[in-house]
């Protein structure tokens, strides 16, 4: 079982879920990512941090929507501790679910097209390539995506 649940993004557990991410990141892309996301952007009205945990409490993966523009929310800090089966499409589930809940009508994100393993989850689970936006505009490394949410 596995239960998700809002988290501050800098309590302990969710500290260390964003360290492995950005470890992770770093070895697959040469960034960390940890210059596009702030915390405060994920607090309050509009944004949501959450955690994945196991029946144990075990802290499995996490996410966040942030605001990105009207009726639009971008997906941020996606992961999936290694092993953890069907953490990230739950949390994936549970992100959308929450920003359409929050008026979001799209959700985008961003990804290295080196991760070809995120690449092809967000694909999988019907985000579809747009044009690069805002501050990957022109970035030949990096592929937005985009999902309608219903």
């Amino acid at each position: 079982m596995i239960r998700i649940e809002a988290e501050d993004p800098e309590s302990a557990d969710a500290a260390q879920l964003i360290g492995e991410l950005s470890a992770a990141l770093a070895a697959i892309t040469g960034d960390s990512g940890k210059a596009s996301f702030s915390a405060d952007d994920v607090r309050g009205a509009g944004g949501c941090f959450v955690v994945a945990r196991d029946a144990q409490g075990r802290a499995l993966g996490c996410g966040a929507v942030r605001p990105l523009e009207d009726g639009v929310a971008e997906l941020k800090r996606m992961y999936a501790r290694p092993g953890s089966r069907g953490v990230g499409r739950a949390v994936l589930a549970y992100l959308e679910s929450a920003a359409a809940a929050m008026g979001y009508r799209e959700l985008w994100l961003e990804t290295r097209l080196v991760n070809e393993r995120a690449t092809a989850f967000y694909l999988k689970h019907g985000y579809r390539r747009i044009g690069n936006f805002g501050k990957y505009e022109g970035n030949a490394l990096a592929g937005c995506y985009a999902k309608r949410l219903t």
